[in-house]
């Protein structure tokens, strides 16, 4: 297996280079891998990604520590083993993860300084950075403390130095924390800060990184994940972040500053306004109630005027035909012979919880059942609903109707809901519920 000299270890800002190529490979993916005698390209490895760029010309996507080499994915051509290549190290890449992994080292020294807080893992993502610390009580307080800290350290532009170590020598060292490897060690020196073995790429002076701010954090995991961003990710942070922010002021026709304090008002004053919606909400849902309940007894009236009442199922034990927005009344076998009503209704684009405003509205009368169901374009949504002197597992007609809308729900006996994609078997579901209910 060939060997790499990896010159990005003495110099991270180091871009351009001669290096012969020893060893060429096929990748799953269809391209090719060249391992060249030396490198300034960084490999992907402790939580900082690779570099790119190219070798005479052609564009190498990937790097890969497979030690003691490292292979260089290439898109296009491969050069010929043998054969001495010019590569180039894309800069603007190089320089965004020496920003970065030298802002964790010391954003996460800042933590250990002031609250013996050591860093557990490091990652850099696409916009932003990720440390999970050992911190138990995360709070703005701390967090800014430790920011104002890594910036402080930023600010005085101290000298950042690198430094090859023996095991024995580590072993004297105040070091951050344990190395990952056996052997000699490479160290990260920033002036009376931090010590810490580390194999990525790092600014010569703290002045570098330029500044660091902290986006979020949260509790993962038993420790405190920090998102954080530094440099020209932290530049580019806060071009959006104020953009977002003087967006939000002009729809206050008002200061970037003021927005906060306007925006707060306006939640204050919809959260008064919900309450009031939800009140009137509940005083239609029972008029609606009452409404399908006086259709239903005009249709009773109906029936009993004439030959229609025999036709219509009333009082038969069995319901009508079922159509959308129908009421029905019919006897069902208990105890006392009671005589059950059953209100199955489709309703258009109502959602979930309309649905089942009335349907606890109906409930709130004596032997009721509430069969109901309402389309959008795509999807059906469905309510069922008991009153606690109505027979009927609601829960287990609910199971059956999602089967039949090719959806999910379920619930207790006497309230359930669900819903599914097959909106056009909506009535028939419903139809199905009401059947089961009188056979029951």
């Amino acid at each position: 297996m060939a060997t790499t000299e990896r010159l990005y270890y003495n110099d991270s800002h180091l871009i351009e280079f001669e290096a012969r190529v020893v060893e060429k490979s096929e990748r799953v993916s269809g391209w090719t891998a060249v391992t060249l005698d030396r490198t300034a390209f960084y490999p992907t490895g402790g939580g900082q990604p690779s570099d790119t760029g190219t070798l005479d010309g052609q564009r190498v996507v990937e790097c890969i520590d497979d030690d003691p080499g490292v292979l260089h994915v290439m898109q296009g051509m491969a050069p010929p083993v043998g054969s001495i290549v010019k590569g180039r190290v894309d800069w603007p890449r190089r320089l965004d993860h020496i920003q970065q992994h030298t802002g964790q080292h010391i954003l996460s020294a800042a933590f250990v300084t002031l609250f013996q807080a050591p860093t557990h893992s490091f990652r850099v993502l696409e916009h932003s950075c990720e440390i999970d610390v050992e911190l138990s009580n995360p709070n703005l307080e701390i967090i800014e403390r430790a920011v104002e800290l890594a910036n402080n350290v930023i600010w005085e532009d101290r000298r950042i130095t690198i430094r090859q170590v023996t095991p024995e020598e580590a072993a004297e060292l105040p070091l951050r924390k344990e190395p990952a490897r056996a052997g000699e060690l490479r160290v990260i020196e920033i002036a009376d800060f931090d010590l810490t073995p580390c194999g990525g790429t790092h600014a010569r002076r703290t002045g570098e990184v330029g500044m660091i701010a902290v986006r979020s954090w949260e509790r993962a995991k038993g420790l405190t994940r920090i998102e954080f961003v530094a440099g020209v990710r932290a530049l580019a942070d806060y071009r959006r972040a104020n953009r977002t922010a003087r967006t939000v002021a002009a729809l206050f026709s008002a200061g970037r500053d003021d927005a906060q304090v306007l925006a707060e008002k306006m939640v204050e004053e919809n959260k008064g306004l919900h309450h009031r919606v939800r009140a009137l909400e509940e005083v239609a849902a029972r008029v609606e109630a009452e409404e399908l309940l006086v259709e239903l007894k005009a249709r009773d009236v109906s029936s009993v005027a004439g030959e229609a009442g025999k036709a219509s199922g009333a009082d038969s034990g069995e319901p009508t035909p079922w159509s959308a927005g129908t009421c029905h009344r019919f006897n069902i076998a208990t105890e006392e012979g009671t005589k059950i009503t059953v209100v199955a209704k489709i309703f258009e684009n109502r959602d979930a919880e309309s649905l089942k405003r009335i349907a606890l509205a109906l409930i709130k009368h004596p032997y009721t059942v509430a069969l109901f169901g309402s389309t959008d374009e795509n999807d059906a949504r469905l309510v069922f609903a008991r009153s606690a002197d109505a027979p009927g597992d609601m829960g287990a007609l609910m199971r059956k109707a999602c089967e039949m809308v090719e959806g999910r729900g379920g619930g207790k006996p006497d309230m359930a809901q669900g819903g599914g994609k097959k909106s056009a078997k909506l009535r028939e579901a419903i139809a199905v519920a009401e059947a089961n209910l009188v056979g029951r």
